[in-house]
């Protein structure tokens, strides 16, 4: 698979930043595993790259992403043994957690998996028109994607509660309010532009601090012990005093110029 081979996504790399656009508009981005698995190769293939520094996910047209399409569902199921690129991500939060920084751009509606697969991303940007929902018990099933976590994590344990168990669908400004979106843009015109400035913004920094930085994140964010998270700590920082990217910070800063971190993790 290579992205001109894409058939569920679009890929478009604007100075260090990939973003990667689900483009299935008549269908509001329904999620399919050909998309699923496009968008992993996607990722995969761009943490690799050192051309690419940070990630933006959006959806083509009204929607974000409407969920899962259930026709592919259904049939994907009964063809279980079926091993070709249609099969779902092996670990979506573990790739997103693991890759580098993604800032996801909801353009529109994002139910389902459409939310969950973001709740992991770095920063989670949203125009007025996005809608949120997490209905997953209507449809008689439980969240997935380890959303009963990251949703607690982003909303609090009595609004995310709220949302999974009513499956209520709730509009960007009650989103950013209770936490679930990190920042409202004033219109759908903008929404693009400003996750593309926050993402170069991020991408200006060195990628292997980044890397650790997340890392960091992941490992303690649920961690009980305050011990154990500043050990961790000390360890990143100890391998970060000797790193090229800290030379070179150090370095620009006595030359009073820019740093040029590129190249300088591997």
């Amino acid at each position: 698979m290579n992205a001109s081979n894409y058939e569920t996504i679009l890929t478009e790399l604007n100075d260090g930043v990939m973003t990667i656009t689900m483009n299935r508009p008549d269908r509001l981005n329904a999620w399919t595993y050909k998309m699923g698995a496009e968008m992993q190769h996607a990722i995969e293939t761009g943490n690799k790259d050192d051309e690419i520094d940070v990630f933006i996910i959006t959806g083509a047209g009204r929607g974000f992403c409407a969920g899962a399409d259930i026709k592919d569902l259904f049939q994907q199921q009964a063809k279980s043994n079926d091993s070709s690129d249609n099969e779902a991500p092996r670990d979506w939060v573990g790739l997103v957690r693991a890759a580098k920084p993604i800032i996801a751009a909801v353009n529109g509606a994002a139910v389902g998996v459409g939310l969950t697969q973001i709740l992991p991303c770095d920063f989670i940007m949203a125009a007025p028109e996005a809608k949120f929902s997490a209905r997953f018990v209507k449809m008689g099933v439980v969240p997935e994607l380890a959303s009963s976590y990251y949703l607690v994590a982003r909303a609090g344990f009595g609004l995310a509660n709220r949302m999974m168990l009513t499956g209520e669908t709730i509009d960007a400004v009650e989103a950013q309010r209770i936490g679930l979106v990190d920042e409202l843009v004033e219109s759908q015109k903008s929404l693009l532009p400003n996750a593309l400035e926050l993402a170069k913004r991020i991408g200006e920094n060195p990628s292997g601090t980044l890397g650790k930085v997340k890392e960091l994140v992941t490992q303690n964010m649920a961690e009980s012990d305050i011990k154990l998270v500043q050990k961790r700590e000390l360890t990143a920082l100890a391998e970060c005093y000797k790193s090229p990217e800290h030379h070179e910070a150090i370095s620009a800063f006595i030359e009073k110029r820019p740093p040029n971190f590129k190249g300088l993790s591997n």
